[in-house]
């Protein structure tokens, strides 16, 4: 059982939903990463979705933007990830961690190349953005081979058919986009992301995790109710773009208790 599957399984049977908290690997320093992850740990995180920093990111809004362009700036790329990953692991073997990214740096990279150092480095599952269901069979098929789960988005525009395509493909867990736009670029309408994963439900037995638009302890709460997982990425870059060196941790910090204790009630 993967690392991922064995903390929804031990969620379920607690009765708890999973908090994931998004960063962007390198800001607002690639000295702060791997201390920031332990951070998101210590504070309550199930599992880490660690963002690979990107020029052109096409599903990300101003606020990721934003930590790339930081982390960029230090020359954070997907090789620096992975060792960020293998530090993080050399006391962290539990919690599972997810990249997010776009394709373009792993198809440089290669994809065999990719998911063994993906694998090597302690990655449990990888969503890529801009890979079409329809067109990643051999990526699907390397990462199963090294034991990593392929994540992927669902929206509210996602048709029936597309779900089903989606769905057999997809392990780990199923990451629903609750709006149309990028990430944090609008309030949510919470009846109808409601329903949207109550749809999803009927095809499939995977969790299924909401983000794109949790920008507080109330939102999270509220999709707490209906999701299995809570996935928070713009509010939590937000937090460290606000914070400097000397408060950085305890705004983080303050940030994901809040979250943790709104999703636990």
């Amino acid at each position: 059982m993967s690392r991922i599957q064995t903390v929804f399984t031990a969620l379920k049977a607690s009765n708890k939903k999973a908090l994931i908290p998004y960063i962007t690997a390198g800001d607002p320093h690639p000295n702060h990463t791997v201390n920031l992850m332990h951070t998101l740990v210590k504070t309550g995180a199930d599992m880490i979705e660690l963002g690979v920093p990107f020029s052109d990111p096409m599903a990300d809004g101003p606020v990721i933007q934003r930590a790339s362009e930081r982390a960029l700036v230090h020359k954070v790329g997907l090789t620096t990830v992975l060792q960020m990953v293998t530090e993080f692991r050399q006391t962290d073997d539990k919690t599972p961690v997810i990249l997010m990214g776009y394709a373009n740096p792993i198809e440089a990279m290669g994809i065999e190349k990719f998911t063994r150092f993906s694998k090597m480095a302690g990655i449990d599952g990888v969503i890529t953005v801009d890979y079409p269901p329809e067109e990643c069979k051999e990526f699907i098929s390397q990462l199963q081979a090294n034991c990593m789960d392929s994540i992927f988005l669902l929206s509210p525009t996602t048709d029936s058919a597309r779900v089903d395509l989606i769905v057999n493909q997809a392990s780990g867990f199923l990451y629903y986009v609750s709006l149309k736009g990028v990430t944090g670029s609008a309030n949510l309408d919470i009846e109808e992301v409601k329903s949207r994963v109550a749809d999803i439900r009927h095809k499939t037995k995977l969790p299924i995790g909401v983000g794109f638009g949790v920008k507080d302890s109330i939102t999270a709460k509220n999709v707490a109710a209906f999701a299995d997982a809570v996935v928070v990425g713009s509010r939590m870059v937000q937090a460290i773009e606000n914070s400097n060196d000397d408060n950085l941790v305890e705004n983080v910090s303050q940030l994901m208790m809040e979250l943790r204790h709104a999703i636990d009630a």
